[in-house]
């Protein structure tokens, strides 16, 4: 199916690895010029030639700490006029009220849920002056099925979720659609960090977390590409009318 994104630029936040690095290549496979951010610039070099090596399409990469509102600002100027805005970039740690403290929590969430909200800040007037635009917040599961030992990534992906769908539905005056995704458990790094804080609770022993996989839908974790193949979708003309939702993408659990 021809997504019709051909000549169209992304900016894609955390995209050197996992669920970013994914859509970046789903995206490119379109024909779909890139501008990838993290705060590794090695890592996003690596990428990027990995790309080019793939498809005939134009990569550029910014290394920024998006927690800095100065960053942002950065970025936003650096990257230009954008079709669509993928916000990925975050890492909230596992713990319940008592384990992750003020300064833990406060800078997971100045990345993964300000950062989201000021990036879309800081791109939305260009994408309402040309008329047109797309914003995909990958979010997470977490925050729909609420855990008391994922305290803060749980209450930080509901506010996503509610700012995501607030959002989505003044957008589309401006001819901008605003969409989330929530994955669920993903075969990411970031997904053994999470799943061996699960086995320390459940079974005693973090180095039995591949024990718990067995347990999910087929069988199996989520692979970034399908969660990647979504957000080109979403972002496309084909999902023209899709704005202020949350699509989840958990197999079923």
């Amino acid at each position: 199916m021809d997504l019709h994104l051909g000549g169209k630029r992304a900016l894609i936040t955390g995209g050197s690895k996992g669920i970013g690095r994914a859509t970046a290549l789903s995206l490119a496979a379109e024909g779909v010029d890139l501008i990838l951010v993290a705060r590794d610039g090695a890592a996003l070099a690596a990428t990027a030639d990995d790309i080019r090596a793939r498809h005939q399409v134009g990569v550029h990469t910014i290394a920024a700490d998006l927690s800095l509102e100065s960053e942002i600002l950065r970025v936003a100027a650096e990257a230009g006029d954008i079709d669509i805005l993928v916000n990925n970039a975050g890492s909230i740690p596992p713990g319940g009220l008592l384990s992750v403290d003020n300064d833990t929590w406060r800078r997971a969430w100045d990345l993964k849920v300000f950062g989201f909200i000021s990036l879309c800040r800081a791109v939305y007037p260009s994408m309402q002056a040309r008329a047109g635009g797309v914003i995909v917040n990958i979010l997470g599961v977490a925050g729909e099925k609420l855990s008391p030992n994922y305290l803060a990534g749980t209450t930080g992906n509901a506010g996503l979720m509610a700012f995501t769908r607030a959002l989505g539905t003044s957008s589309t005056r401006d001819n901008i659609r605003v969409v989330g995704i929530n994955p669920g458990a993903t075969a990411t790094a970031r997904m053994e960090m999470l799943m061996r804080d699960r086995a320390r609770l459940s079974l005693g022993d973090p180095d039995r977390w591949q024990e718990l996989c067995a347990a999910m839908p087929f069988g199996r974790a989520g692979k970034p590409d399908e969660i990647g193949d979504a957000v080109a979708f979403l972002a496309s003309p084909r999902s023209a009318y899709t704005s202020g939702t949350i699509l989840t993408i958990d197999g079923g659990a």
